[in-house]
C-alpha cells in the first residue's frame, strides 16, 4: 500500500455518504461501487445522495462510479466497507476477480446474522485474507454530524502502524483528526457491543426511564463491554479511550443513534418487525444480540443488559417486566 493508492468505497448509505465526503474533502479522488442504481446516477447527476444526507454536495468529477464490483475492485488498491453486515454477500455477489491483494477497511459494526463474524473476520474467512492486510475504522461519529462538518474523532486500526499512519492521510482533514490503533479486535467487538447497549438505551428511553437510570445503565454496559473484550481477547487496551467508551455513549445518548431509536421503538410497543420497517434503515443492534448472545456462550462472561435485550427482542418478552428484572442486576 502507497500513499497514491486507489481508494474505493462499497456502500451507498449514510456513513458510506459520510466517508465519501471525508475523503473528497481531504483532496483524494474516490472509485464509488454503489448497488443501487437510482442512487448512482442520482449522485452522478445532481451531486447528492437522495435517500441519505441529502445536504452533502459532491464534487463528482472527482469520483468514478462503479456498478459491477469486479470492475471496482481491479482499479483499486483499498476497499473501504461501509454496508450492512446483513447484506454484504449482496454487495459481493459475482465477485471473480481476486482479492489477494487488496487492502480491505472495514467501517461496519455489526456481526454477519447466522455466521456471527466481524466484517474482518468474514474476509479471512471467505476470501482468505490474512489480518495484517485489513483494517478498521471507528467512531465516536455520525454520518448526520460529519455531513455538517462538525468536529470528529476517527480511530484507524490496523495490525502494522505504518499502515494505519498511511490510512489516516485519506481521512484527516478540517474537521476530521485521527488517532491510530492495532487493536482490530477490540475496536470491532467493542463497536458490536455499543449498539447493543445503544438499543438497551433506548428501550429504556421508550419505556420512561429518566436520565439517572440511563446513567446506571450505560455505566455497567461499560463493564460488561470490558470484561468481554478482556475475557475474550487480551491485549493492551484503554477501554477509557474514545473509541470505546466514547462510541458507547454517542450511541447510547445521541439522538441521531439508530440503535437508540429503534430500542425507543420497541419500548414503546412497536413490534421488532413495525420497527425495522418504520426506520427504514438497518440498526446493527438486532442481529448483534443475538452473535454476541451465541458467542457468549463460549466466554461465559456476565452479561445482563445483553441478556435483557435477547430476551426482548428475540424471546418476547414484555420490554417493561424485563428492565424491572435487570434493574435489580445493575449496580
Amino acid at each position: 500500500m502507497s500513499e497514491d493508492a486507489n481508494i474505493a468505497l462499497i456502500g451507498g448509505g449514510s456513513w458510506a455518504t459520510a466517508l465519501a465526503k471525508i475523503i473528497l474533502d481531504n483532496g483524494r479522488p474516490l472509485n464509488w461501487y454503489i448497488l443501487n442504481p437510482d442512487t448512482m446516477n442520482a449522485i452522478q447527476k445532481t451531486g447528492r445522495n437522495p435517500r441519505y444526507l441529502s445536504s452533502v454536495v459532491f464534487n463528482t468529477s472527482k469520483i468514478q462510479f462503479f456498478s459491477d464490483i469486479n470492475a471496482v475492485v481491479e482499479n483499486s488498491d483499498i476497499l473501504l466497507i461501509a454496508t450492512p453486515t446483513a447484506f454484504i454477500d449482496l454487495w459481493f455477489k459475482g465477485l471473480s476477480v481476486s482479492l489477494k491483494d487488496k487492502f480491505i477497511l472495514s467501517a461496519v459494526k455489526g456481526l454477519l446474522p447466522g455466521e456471527h463474524l466481524t466484517m474482518t473476520e468474514y474476509f479471512n474467512q471467505k476470501y482468505n485474507i490474512p489480518f495484517d492486510r485489513m483494517g478498521v475504522i471507528s467512531g465516536p461519529s455520525h454520518a448526520e454530524e460529519i455531513s455538517l462538518e462538525r468536529t470528529s474523532m476517527l480511530t484507524i486500526a490496523t495490525k502494522h502502524p505504518q499502515d494505519a499512519e498511511l490510512l489516516s492521510h485519506f481521512f484527516d482533514c478540517r474537521y476530521i483528526h485521527t488517532i491510530l490503533s492495532d487493536d482490530i479486535y477490540g475496536i470491532e467487538y467493542a463497536g458490536v457491543l455499543k449498539n447493543i447497549f445503544a438499543v438497551a438505551s433506548g428501550i429504556c428511553h421508550g419505556l420512561g426511564y429518566g436520565d439517572n437510570f440511563q446513567a446506571v445503565l450505560v455505566a455497567n454496559a461499560f463493564k460488561e463491554m470490558r470484561q468481554f473484550l478482556n475475557d475474550s481477547y487480551s491485549h493492551q487496551r484503554d477501554l477509557t479511550q474514545s473509541v470505546y467508551l466514547g462510541d458507547l455513549l454517542v450511541t447510547a445518548y445521541s439522538q441521531f443513534s439508530r440503535n437508540r431509536i429503534f430500542g425507543s421503538m420497541i419500548g414503546k410497543g412497536y413490534s421488532v418487525k413495525f420497527a425495522q420497517l418504520e426506520m427504514q434503515q438497518v440498526a446493527e443492534g438486532y442481529y448483534a444480540v443475538e452473535g454476541i448472545h451465541e458467542i457468549n456462550k463460549k466466554h461465559k462472561v456476565d452479561m445482563p443488559i445483553m441478556e435483557a435485550v435477547y430476551h426482548i427482542i428475540y424471546e418476547n418478552i414484555t420490554p417493561v417486566i424485563e428492565m424491572k428484572i435487570l434493574a435489580e442486576k445493575l449496580k
